[in-house]
């Protein structure tokens, strides 16, 4: 065998090797993650030439927060719906709060409040921790040293974002009839967002996790 006919069985072999370790994974996976299984292979292009191979098809590798996962193609979701769908829901309080996180965190409780100007139940905290949509991520290095939180990967995974920086804009938002147009604060808090560089917002790190929780009737308190 030629040496470069090496090289191609080399490189196919770490691809198969790849794509098994995915298949087989019980959980997205990051690139790190990926080559820690493969003893320490560079992976990158691997994935990319995965990605391609199943584009178009009925299973597609996508990644999501810097996750790789094997997923149904999004036409072909109608045929797999559940007869009896599960009803998921959020308050308008944790709604508010999760967006609030999303687009400022890290945040603290008083920030929260401060841009909603109402205050914010430890219960509406709760259910979005519990949902596995946002984490505790330190303190501020102020006098009190608040806890501050912020999204984790499973939020952007469950919203189909790749990065914070795919977060809906307030036109598309508005467009989508997800804003109600007397809601100044919200547009406010959206709007800051946009007029910040995007591109340095970082994001969510990696090392987060929690289970997804069922929302249906979450606590209804502020």
């Amino acid at each position: 065998m030629s040496g470069r006919e090496g090289d191609a069985q080399e490189i196919d072999d770490l691809v198969r090797a790849v794509e098994a370790c995915l298949f087989a994974a019980e959980e997205p996976l990051t690139a790190e993650q990926i080559s820690g299984h493969l003893g320490g292979a560079e992976v990158r292009e691997s994935l990319r030439e995965l990605a391609s191979h199943y584009e178009g098809r009925g299973v597609q590798l996508v990644e999501l927060g810097r996750r790789w996962q094997f997923r149904t193609a999004p036409d072909l979701a109608h045929l797999l719906r559940r007869e009896k769908e599960q009803v998921r829901s959020l308050s308008r309080a944790a709604t508010e709060v999760l967006a609030i996180i999303a687009y400022h965190e890290p945040v603290s409780r008083a920030e929260i409040e401060a841009i909603r100007g109402v205050q914010t139940s430890s219960g509406t905290l709760d259910v979005l921790m519990e949902a596995g949509w946002v984490r505790a991520a330190g303190r501020r290095e102020v006098p009190g040293r608040p806890v501050i939180f912020a999204t984790t990967p499973e939020f952007l995974s469950h919203f189909g974002l790749k990065s914070r920086r795919d977060l809906p804009g307030i036109d598309e938002l508005k467009a989508a009839g997800l804003l109600d147009p007397v809601d100044d604060a919200f547009e406010a808090l959206v709007g800051e967002q946009e007029s910040n560089s995007p591109a340095d917002a970082p994001d969510t790190p990696e090392d987060a996790t929690g289970d997804h929780t069922s929302l249906e009737n979450p606590p209804q308190s502020a």
